[in-house]
């Protein structure tokens, strides 16, 4: 088993209780084997970006884990989450349950067929951008500098930031 690696997974839900189905995610994120949930920020509201019209807003976040695992066994465990969540990947950027990208895994740098490495558009999101940013402000993602410059060049989003009960 390797060190542990700092990983960062954004969390998006739009359907079936966002809200509800967000923090079911983060307390199956801290049950992967050879995972510990360290940081999980707010709740933000935000409008749907690209995807189909019409669809109703998403609730956001961002969870920091500390793992083991290498960053396909994490890709893989956080995909067996959305499948037992009720994910059905039907639309690109259409209505979810719940959407969990691997945005970050420590320094690492990978772009294939099947993993890229820090998430290709993390740097252009404000709503991974912004709950990113409450739970690791002085983070530099590879390749791309700073988060707080990512987020100071990043297009404005409608958000709302939910307080606990929401």
């Amino acid at each position: 088993m390797q060190q542990p690696v700092r990983a960062y997974i954004g969390i998006g839900s739009n359907l079936d209780h966002p809200a509800t189905q967000v923090r079911r995610a983060f307390a199956a994120l801290n049950a992967i084997p050879a995972c510990l949930c360290v940081a999980q920020s707010p709740l933000y509201r935000t409008a749907p970006v690209g995807g189909p019209p019409n669809q109703p807003d998403y609730i956001n976040a961002v969870a920091a884990l500390d793992t083991a695992l290498a960053p396909e066994a994490l890709l893989t465990a956080l995909q067996a989450i959305e499948t037992v969540q009720g994910r059905v990947r039907t639309a690109p950027w259409g209505p979810r349950t719940l959407d969990l990208d691997l945005l970050l895994y420590g320094e690492f740098t990978r772009a294939d067929s099947w993993l890229t490495l820090p998430h290709p558009r993390l740097h252009q999101r404000a709503f991974v951008l912004y709950p990113l940013h409450d739970i690791a402000p002085t983070l530099t993602i590879p390749g791309r500098g700073q988060l707080s410059e990512c987020l100071a060049q990043c297009p404005p989003l409608t958000m709302a930031r939910l307080d606990s009960r929401n």
